[in-house]
This record gives C-alpha cells, structure tokens and sequence, in this order.
C-alpha cells in the first residue's frame, strides 16, 4: 500500500509554527515510505481569506524543502485540491449521507440551542417538500447512541460515549460545507491514508469515523501529534507577538535549522544527535518516538542550533547572507569580508549582525567607564597610557591585513613595556567600538577598520580622555 499524506492549511495569513511542524511530520512519515505527500488549499471559510496566504503557503514549503507531489499547481488523478472548486463534490456526499442515515437536514434557526434537534425526526420526503417550498436548511451529521472507539498511533485506543458527541453541521446554507465534512470526504477521494494533525481534534476523530462508517469507507490511520506551546500554560499566537515562520526568517533564522528544530518539538530521535538534514530526518523519524506532552518552544534553543548551521556554511555563504545588513548600515570603506569571518563564529541569527555592527561608521558614545575592567587591570589613566604607545607603534606599521603581524606587534608592544597582553588589546578594543560587547578583538577590528580609520579612531578616544 501506497503511504500518502496531506497538509491542509487554510489560506488564513502566516505560516503558523505549529502548522509548518504538521506539514514536516506529514512529510517525513510519506517519504520514509517512499510515499506521496500532496498538498491540498481548505479555503471554504471565505471570510477569514486572507490576500496572499496561498502563495506564502507556495513560498514556505518550496524554501524549508517539503516538496509536495500533487496539489494545486500539479494536474493528478483526483481534480483539482483547492475546497472552493469543490463544492458540488461535497454537496452530492452531503446529500447521499443523508439517504444513508448518517445526517439530516435542519430547518432549524442557527441560534436555537436544543439538546435534541428535532429536524432529526423528520422524514426525508417531509424534509424534501420544505426545502422545494424554499426553506433553508443546512445537512447536519445524525449521532447513533452508544460508544465509538478508535485508534491513534499516538494515544492508543480511545472510547468515546456518543452522547457527547454534537451534531455539527455538515453543509452549510450557503451550500459551503464545514471543515469537518470537506475534509473528510477529500481524505477519502484522495486516497489519504494517514492523517496527522493536531491533538485537538482527538475530541473530534468518533464523528469522522460515524462517517466514514456510513459511507462505508475506509479509516486512515490516525496520528495526533501534542500542541507546540509557548510555556506550560499557553499555546503559541501571533495575537500574543509570538513568531511565525515567516519572522524567524526575517530575523535571519535559516529554514534548514527551522525545520531542524521543529521536528525535535515533540519527536526524540535515538541517540543524542540533535542536528539532522532533511534527508537525515526521512531516515530517522518513527513515529513511535512521537510524545504525548505538549512540546514548548525555546527560542534559546532554536539560536544555538542555528549558530551552529551558520557555522557549517562557507565564508562566501554567510557573506552573502550578511551583505543586505552591511548595505544598508555600514557606509565606510572597510574590508568586508575579514567582517563577516568575524561575525560568522559568534552571532546566532542574522538580525544580531546590526548592533554588532553600529560601531563600524563611527565608534558608539564615548564612556570613560568602559575602560575599568578588574580582569584585564585597566582604569581610564593606564588606558590613556596604552593607547598613546599604540598610536606610536602603528603610525609606521602597515601590514594591517595581516592579524598574525598585527597580533605580533600588540604582544611585542606589551613585552616591551613589561605589562600583560591584555593591558594593550583591552583599551584599544574599546576605543575603536566604544561597545561593552564586539564581534571580535582589537586585532580584528583594527584589521575591519584599516590602518586609517583605527588612528583617527585612537587620537579621538586620546582627546576625549584627556579633556
């Protein structure tokens, strides 16, 4: 049997993290089966379209790797995969599980809120002669008494009483159906044979399967998989400035760690590898290894595993990564790349380059207090000291782009002058940033800068200690 699974995601606005943690693992259970992963638009709930969504849906999946085999944009065998082109589909299924018991029509006023909808009663033919005198009606499902039990790959096997089971509406007035109904009747249609999706809709699973069973159809396998939270106590919003994919990437997250990270927020791999490629991850995931308990998301460490990506790339790959921050915020000629070799070993995320960076137009606020550092025995008078040797020694040094002759020199410097290295590289890393925090040492800085730039750099910081 052929595995084929479907991410359904409703043309809402963002790529909501939990949602993009479906699709992976809808992905990798397909592909470790060399199945079908098909994409398919719920855009029936017109009013909460929003313009663009579908083609974000597009973009993500092309950017994170979840390459889908059939969809929207893919001719198949099983018409088109966008709901709203699909609407006499589920009208006739509608209708038919009506003949087949498993629903009725209602003519009752959406507001009214029996326990027991008394339209259920009715005969089909009654039903029929109100709708042809122009009633209007919605088909709702019609629970049987007694337990529904299924299982889920996940949770095992669940019970449920069906007298706590409502009985939603299937198709709605405006001849639009539900997502219950719709996506059941796709499931089927498009030969779904696992479902993965949020643990909500455990709740809902026994009145899929009364239709399914009404139909007579055959029941995927289930596997419900635990919410991603933000603590202990509440879910991941957008409403509540939590970030969805499309902000991480903004922020400079890089899609490979993104998904790296979310297929650990509710799976454990064997072993204590964290760091998997895509392929890597068809190889690894079972669904056994799936947890019960709600996954929560830690942006700390979603950064160090991205730190760690960025490490793994080339110096020309970060570069260009890094070129659109240097381009709009560094306006001073200075040696770029010898930068980005800095920045690629201590920033975690791309956003972090910009107040790396601020330093490199002009130094930030003088602060006669950044030179004292107990560590490295600086105050601001052997500070002062250390900067006029400095700017003694390289007024005649001109090897700048060359940090092992440039470290040499410092060292000598510090020999000659029997004090710690420390003594010297301190007060000049402070005077050429002004920054409690640097993306390098004084000899790296002093190499971004170039031999110019450090000079007048050092004679300012000289003149305003001294005034």
């Amino acid at each position: 049997m052929e595995i084929r699974t479907r991410f359904a995601p409703s043309p809402t606005g963002y790529m909501h993290i939990g949602n993009l943690r479906t699709a992976l693992y809808e992905y990798l259970i397909a592909k470790k089966e060399n199945g079908k992963f098909i994409l398919r638009i719920e855009d029936t709930d017109k009013a909460r379209q929003v313009d663009g969504a579908i083609e974000m849906i597009y973009q993500t999946l092309a950017d994170t790797g979840l390459k889908h085999d059939e969809g929207p944009d893919i001719s198949g065998p099983y018409g088109p995969y966008i709901q709203s082109k699909r609407l006499e589909i589920y009208q006739k299924y509608a209708h038919q599980l009506v003949e087949l018991g498993g629903a009725h029509y209602c003519f009752c006023n959406q507001d009214d809120e029996n326990d027991h909808d008394p339209c259920r009663e009715l005969s089909i033919e009654t039903a029929r002669k109100m709708i042809a005198e122009g009633k209007s009606y919605v088909i709702r499902q019609t629970i049987p008494s007694g337990n529904t039990t299924f299982y889920d790959e996940v949770y095992g096997e669940i019970t449920v009483d069906n007298n706590t089971l409502d009985e939603g509406v299937l198709l709605k007035s405006d001849g639009y159906p539900t997502y219950n109904f719709a996506n059941i009747v796709d499931d089927h249609l498009m030969h779904i044979t696992h479902v993965i999706r949020g643990n909500e809709y455990l709740s809902s699973t026994p009145k899929y399967n009364l239709i399914y069973q009404a139909f007579n159809w055959e029941i995927p396998t289930y596997i419900h998989v635990p919410p991603v939270m933000k603590d202990e106590q509440h879910k991941l919003s957008k409403r509540n400035g939590d970030a969805s994919y499309q902000d991480l990437v903004k922020q400079g997250y890089l899609s490979e760690a993104i998904i790296n990270y979310l297929a650990l927020l509710g799976w454990a791999p064997e072993g204590e590898e964290e760091i998997f490629s895509l392929d890597e991850l068809i190889k690894q995931f079972d669904v056994k290894r799936i947890s019960k308990a709600p996954a929560i998301f830690d942006l700390e460490k979603l950064k160090w595993l991205n730190g760690i990506y960025l490490r793994k790339l080339s110096l020309e790959e970060f570069h260009q990564l890094a070129m659109p921050y240097y381009q709009r915020l560094i306006h001073r000629n200075v040696d770029l790349m010898e930068l980005s070799k800095v920045l690629q070993l201590r920033i975690s995320y791309l956003a972090e380059i910009e107040s790396m960076i601020d330093f490199i137009d002009e130094p930030c606020n003088y602060d006669a207090g950044l030179f004292k550092n107990k560590k490295m025995k600086t105050n601001l008078e052997n500070s002062l000291e250390a900067l006029l040797w400095i700017q003694e020694k390289l007024i005649d040094f001109n090897s700048f782009d060359d940090d092992e002759k440039l470290h040499q020199l410092f060292v000598n410097l510090a020999k000659e002058k029997e004090v710690k290295n420390g003594r010297i590289m301190f007060p000049l890393r402070v005077a050429l940033t002004f920054k409690a925090f640097t993306p390098g040492g004084a000899v790296e800085i002093a190499h971004i800068l170039g031999k110019e730039e450090t000079l007048r750099r050092i004679d300012l910081a000289i003149k305003q200690m001294s005034a």
